[in-house]
């Protein structure tokens, strides 16, 4: 199916361009999102038209999106997630999660807008691109940790799961060493008992005299 582009699209064309897609592609996404008309003779023609009034309006929200992107190009925002000690997530983050966190922010972002590369499903600093314009994209990111502490920790370049490593290993150590000590204690305490080893050559002497007159009587 041909259509004609009302707008730049990545990876099929520029405005005014006249391409071949697939059918669903078209009715499913270009014709609703009104990036697309068909490419009747009608059509265009009266994309031929008013071409000149697109392209302005074009370039009137390209610099509205290049003055957003300008504020939003390097922001980091934190996405609070459950998640286990390997630092995997229960779920994952959506471009609806990374949408709403910018908001909150005060930058006006759509979840369409969000570009996320591949699923977010583990704790990190993670990049995400905004599509902002067909022809404007800003890179901001999403910084998914347990706590605001952890958050923290991360916007400081430290990895959560190799720290808890680190701290686990440190835990184990001092365990170890706990143990050691109570076993040396332990050994001290049996040295100092009183035995058989402790007694004098005097008592020893008087004993033996005392079994040798024993056995003269016998």
């Amino acid at each position: 199916m041909q259509v004609i582009l009302l707008e730049r699209v990545a990876k099929l064309g520029q405005m005014g361009d006249v391409v071949t897609v697939k059918d669903g592609f078209a009715r499913n996404y270009l014709l609703p999102q009104k990036k697309a008309l068909w490419a009747s003779e009608t059509n265009i023609a009266t994309f031929e038209a008013g071409k000149a009034q697109l392209e302005a309006r074009n370039l009137e929200t390209k610099k509205e999106a290049e003055a957003l992107a300008d504020k939003l190009s390097g922001q980091q925002f934190v996405v609070i997630r459950q998640a286990s000690d390997g630092g995997s997530l229960y779920g994952s983050v959506t471009p609806r999660d990374a949408a709403e966190v910018a908001s909150a922010e005060g930058f006006s972002v759509d979840k369409r807008q969000i570009v996320i590369p591949l699923p977010i499903k583990e704790l990190g600093v993670h990049a995400v691109s905004v599509t902002l314009h067909p022809e404007v994209e800003a890179k901001i990111e999403l910084n998914v940790a347990r706590s605001e502490e952890e958050a923290d920790l991360q916007a400081a370049g430290i990895n959560i799961a190799d720290q808890a490593a680190e701290d686990e290993a440190q835990a184990d150590i001092e365990i170890a060493e706990l143990f050691d000590e109570i076993g040396a204690a332990e050994l001290d305490e049996l040295e100092v008992l009183p035995g058989d080893d402790d007694a004098t050559p005097a008592d020893t002497a008087e004993s033996a005299d005392q079994s040798s007159e024993a056995e003269d009587e016998s």
